[in-house]
């Protein structure tokens, strides 16, 4: 569980996620939470559909009852993922009133049901997502109960957002920047249960700040970074498995990533489903800005198609690396 690129609502889906798939072939990818409501009643392949080549892929439920999550475990076991993960994380008041995400951090025994009621019904890994607390908990205390509680249900792994989140006063938004960062608080969880996998996430924004984790725990989770400047990703194979990436810079990547576009335009997907996701790359070179305007007013057209992209890309400058491999080079 070295690296892996957070689910993230309103981001992460299949378009996002070949992209990254292009450039990493380690990292590992998750979906957008999607509600076991949505899994049992909803349109699945819509939802819960993905490319091969996005493997290793997990798909990240929300939800409390553990029938519920049994049914949804097992329809998401058949669409072939890799992982199982339960939101115990996410603070909108959507999913509070629904009694899921980041309010379980008070109920950890039900925590607990749902992991033991998952991993009943299916083969795979199930995992939990957790914040270090919420409101005024103690979080030495909160997170050391909800670890108590789902180890003792047999979860694989835990990945703690090294944040609390205030369920009352603070949007979603803010949840993910106001309250501090407590790295320490889930490096003792990790030495308080050494048998239990542990990842980090929350601010991480370098691969210098990747290794310093790694140092303390076993995987690291990287959020926003991912998406906003996603050539992070071409230093993961090198960095953390010792392979080399499969393309060389973003240039290769929107190379490699062409034919997938082409074959989803050919299926009715409009361009624009698939660049909002490559408007980060480039960042730092110049044309960059170009590039992203391009893709901002040309990307949308009805008429978008690989040209479009094409012709975005041609702004940009081939002589400058991207600040991430700059910074490596540097470091050796």
């Amino acid at each position: 569980m070295r690296l892996s690129v957070a689910p993230m609502m309103e981001w992460t889906d299949r378009f996002c996620r070949s992209l990254h798939r292009v450039m990493s072939r380690r990292a590992r990818l998750y979906t957008e939470m999607v509600t076991t409501g949505a899994v049992i009643h909803g349109p699945r392949e819509r939802l819960l559909g993905f490319d091969e080549a996005e493997h290793p892929v997990a798909v990240q439920l929300g939800g409390s009852d553990p029938k519920d999550l049994t049914e949804a475990a097992r329809i998401c076991a058949d669409f072939g993922y890799d992982e199982i993960n339960l939101n115990v994380g996410c603070p909108s008041d959507r999913v509070q009133n629904g009694r899921f995400g980041a309010c379980l951090m008070q109920e950890p025994e039900l925590v607990g049901d749902c992991v033991a009621a998952m991993k009943a019904a299916v083969s795979l890994p199930v995992t939990v997502k957790c914040r270090i607390g919420v409101d005024d908990q103690d979080t030495e205390e909160a997170l050391n109960r909800l670890a108590e509680c789902v180890v003792a249900a047999g979860v694989d792994a835990l990945t703690v957002h090294a944040r609390k989140a205030w369920l009352q006063g603070l949007s979603p938004k803010e949840n993910r920047d106001i309250p501090p960062l407590d790295y320490p608080r889930v490096y003792r969880l990790k030495q308080a249960r050494p048998d239990l996998p542990v990842a980090i996430n929350g601010g991480i924004r370098t691969m210098a700040e990747v290794r310093e984790h790694l140092r303390h725990v076993d995987g690291v989770m990287l959020g926003r970074v991912a998406y906003q400047e996603p050539e992070i990703l071409l230093a993961v194979d090198r960095e953390l498995y010792g392979e080399e990436p499969p393309v060389a810079d973003a240039f290769e990547a929107v190379e490699a990533y062409e034919p997938y576009v082409a074959a989803r335009l050919a299926e009715g997907v409009r361009l624009h489903a698939m660049t909002r996701h490559m408007l980060g790359l480039f960042t730092g070179r110049p044309g960059a800005r170009a590039y992203r305007r391009h893709l901002a007013t040309e990307g949308v057209k009805p008429t978008a198609d690989l040209q479009t992209l094409r012709d975005a890309v041609a702004h940009v400058s081939r002589g400058e690396a991207a600040p991430e491999e700059a910074a490596l080079s540097a470091a050796g």
